[in-house]
């Protein structure tokens, strides 16, 4: 690549000035530089729906951004900010389709999956672990597909838009700092809407046994 090892020594934070100043070959550069970070952020969302491709496509867009955009004076690293781009630009991108299509708030991933165990060679369903204090023992959850609908719907009717998008994320295993930061929320209502929804979802599941 044009540039590669004169780059290589170069903090990303220096080659966004020398691209401002004319050098726009480092665009390409630096994308090259976080095409894992795209798929990552890719990888980590596949779990809420969507095409590999498309979500890595959609993370190229927002990893563009971040190049385009990044303010020294104003943000962190360039690392940082970036990270938040392409999993904003991926998470938008996911709704958006979601909304298209009518998805129900977890058609993409099953609410009765196991969870890894801690090191006991045990899981928990995912519900369990998302209300955890719940406690249901499995032949209590093993609806029928139309129970399992009803369950996703009194789900989708009980949380608030906001609730759902901590939901969504928090699904892909991120951090509560990092959810916030792509929802452009604070961390402390952020942890607060994880709560609330936790105590939904318990009751949610204490209601079915």
């Amino acid at each position: 690549m044009v540039g590669e090892n004169e780059y290589q020594g170069c903090t990303d934070e220096e080659l966004i000035d020398r691209l401002r100043a004319g050098e726009t070959q480092i665009t390409e550069y630096l994308c090259d530089k976080y095409k894992n970070l795209v798929r990552k952020g890719a990888r980590s969302m596949f779990i809420l729906g969507g095409d590999t491709e498309d979500l890595i496509q959609e993370g190229m867009i927002g990893l563009f951004k971040a190049v385009r955009d990044y303010d020294s004076g104003r943000d962190a690293s360039f690392y940082t900010f970036a990270e938040l781009c392409i999993n904003r630009q991926i998470y938008t991108a996911v709704q958006a389709s979601r909304r298209k299509k009518h998805v129900p708030l977890n058609e993409a991933v099953s609410l009765y999956s196991q969870v890894d165990g801690a090191g006991d060679g045990e899981g928990r369903f995912l519900l369990e672990e998302l209300a955890d204090g719940a406690r249901l023992d499995p032949e209590s959850m093993m609806l029928d597909k139309e129970g399992l609908k009803e369950l996703e719907q009194t789900i989708e009717d009980s949380l608030s838009p906001f609730e759902k998008q901590v939901f969504d994320l928090y699904l892909t295993h991120m951090p509560t700092s990092q959810i916030a930061r792509i929802l452009g929320k604070n961390e402390k209502s952020t942890d607060n809407a994880l709560q609330r929804l936790k105590a939904k979802l318990k009751k949610v599941l204490q209601d079915k046994k």
